[in-house]
């Protein structure tokens, strides 16, 4: 049986092939009566015809598809991100191509290198470094581009992130109420914006509060993982420097203090509180469950993808930085520090 063409479903529809390719394309529908649009709608199903998206990019060098780069896909945090774009393309009309780098930069050029022999109409990077030749590329090259959840400071790349400075403040003023004063922080890789702005808040943090401030209270993780907490809270303790608190880059940071903890017998709160970033879905199930600084992640995702919408429809659009406001979660893994003496 002979496959329907577009030309047969806009010939049972009265309508030039034309209109009836704008008919049938979510990004192009506007572009059409509705009534035409729905007349075309009915024609399409009546003959069986499925639009061919591949001989469409070749017709038109419009793919329809937007790739999103991703540092590590087991990373909890990432799925509501991913579904807040993935949300927001296809009610645009767009399809989400999503690949894993591993945070490993080859591996990252191969893949945007992928994505772009695939001609997708934009990126959403979540791997940006504070340097990193691959967006200068990019930008370079004119390929539309917003950044989730880091920065750089080009300016004409858009990007989305939470407001991390005030998340750390909103942790110390926290912690310092409950009376702690010697507040470490397991500083996240400074070669991520999210690391560096982190620990820079957490030092002026600690210089408004007056609390104690040394540099043996802050280890710096190279990478932001669970093993990379477990190492930092380990070389933070071995220093000896009595702290009482410690507010962890992130909540996979936050993990591994936990994991050194639950081995030495250290009881959190009670001897140690832990604060954490970011709260993944499943810190409120740990024990005991973490207190953490809340990131819309899902606003992430939705708000970067309409960003690059609009990069995608006029290139001259204004470059836009978008800091969502964050909140602190308390839970139990934060109490008053133990007594003196």
């Amino acid at each position: 049986m002979r496959v329907p063409t577009l030309r047969d479903v806009a010939e049972l529809a009265g309508v030039h092939p034309a209109t009836a390719s704008r008919a049938l394309n979510a990004a192009t529908r506007n572009l059409v009566n509705g009534d035409t649009a729905a007349r075309v709608a009915r024609a399409a199903a009546k003959l069986g015809y499925t639009p061919n998206p591949i001989a469409r990019s070749l017709k038109t060098s419009r793919s329809g598809s937007v790739g999103v780069v991703i540092p590590d896909l087991t990373n909890p945090l990432f799925p509501p991100i991913v579904r807040g774009i993935d949300d927001v393309l296809s009610a645009g009309g767009f399809n989400a191509l999503i690949v894993n780098t591993d945070n490993d930069s080859a591996r990252e050029d191969l893949q945007v290198a992928s994505l772009r022999a695939r001609q997708v109409e934009g990126l959403i990077i979540g791997t940006a470094r504070l340097d990193d030749p691959l967006l200068h590329r990019l930008v370079r090259d004119a390929c539309p581009v917003v950044l989730i959840n880091r920065r750089v400071d080009t300016p004409s790349l858009p990007s989305v992130t939470g407001d991390d400075a005030t998340g750390v403040d909103l942790a110390l003023r926290h912690l310092a109420g409950l009376g702690h004063r010697r507040i470490a922080h397991l500083a996240g890789p400074q070669w991520t914006s999210t690391g560096q702005v982190r620990l820079r808040a957490y030092r002026q943090g600690v210089a408004e509060l007056g609390l104690v401030d040394s540099p043996d209270l802050v280890v710096v993780c190279e990478q932001w993982t669970e093993s990379e907490g477990a190492a930092g809270l380990t070389r933070l303790l071995a220093r000896d420097t009595g702290c009482t608190a410690v507010l962890a880059g992130n909540d996979l940071v936050a993990l591994g203090c936990y994991d050194v903890m639950r081995e030495r017998n250290i009881a959190c709160p009670e001897t140690l509180s832990i604060v954490g970033f970011n709260d993944m879905p499943i810190v409120d199930k740990l024990r005991p469950s973490l207190t953490t600084v809340h990131v819309p992640h899902y606003q992430v995702g939705a708000e970067a993808a309409r960003l690059l919408l609009e990069r995608i429809a006029d290139a001259a659009a204004p470059v836009k930085s978008v800091l969502l406001p964050l909140r602190l979660v308390v839970r139990d893994s934060t109490a008053a520090p133990p007594p003196v003496g």
